[in-house]
């Protein structure tokens, strides 16, 4: 079985130049672990991880440890990052060579891939375009059915 035949086609995209808070914005009106960004004519660029969204504004230990080492204070250190990353562009901070299936890929390749690296879902990319993504759910579904 293929990966085109088990693909979603809406996989979440985000524009190139986007803010932060937009994709913030975006991955949890979706619920996505992961946007994908494309350009305006559809080329696939990277991928912006909410897990990496979400280090960038935890507080390191030493700057906890500067303000007095309380949650109270932690709370603080996290919202100022927030606050300053908000209004930046996605582009820095996006996987700009991630890991991406063909839609002619086996989902065996596809179910591998995803349970080595501990992934949830991968993007499809046909000729530099982002056509679609595939998750554990979609693998699952084909190969599970009753």
């Amino acid at each position: 079985m293929k990966v085109r035949e088990i693909m979603s086609i809406n996989a979440v995209r985000i524009f190139s130049g986007a803010t932060m808070a937009e994709a913030a914005e975006l991955a949890a009106m979706s619920n996505a672990s992961g946007l994908f960004v494309v350009d305006e004519e559809n080329n696939f660029i990277g991928v912006l991880s909410e897990g990496d969204m979400m280090a960038m504004v935890l507080p390191e230990m030493s700057e906890v440890m500067e303000r007095g080492g309380n949650f109270r204070d932690s709370y603080g250190i996290l919202a100022e990052k927030g606050a300053r990353l908000a209004n930046e562009a996605i582009d820095t901070h996006l996987i700009a060579d991630p890991l991406t299936l063909d839609p002619n890929d086996e989902i065996l390749k596809a179910a591998s891939t995803m349970a080595m690296k501990k992934m949830r879902r991968l993007p499809v990319v046909k000729n530099g375009k982002l056509v679609g993504m595939v998750s554990r759910g979609d693998i699952c579904k084909a190969v599970l059915k009753g």
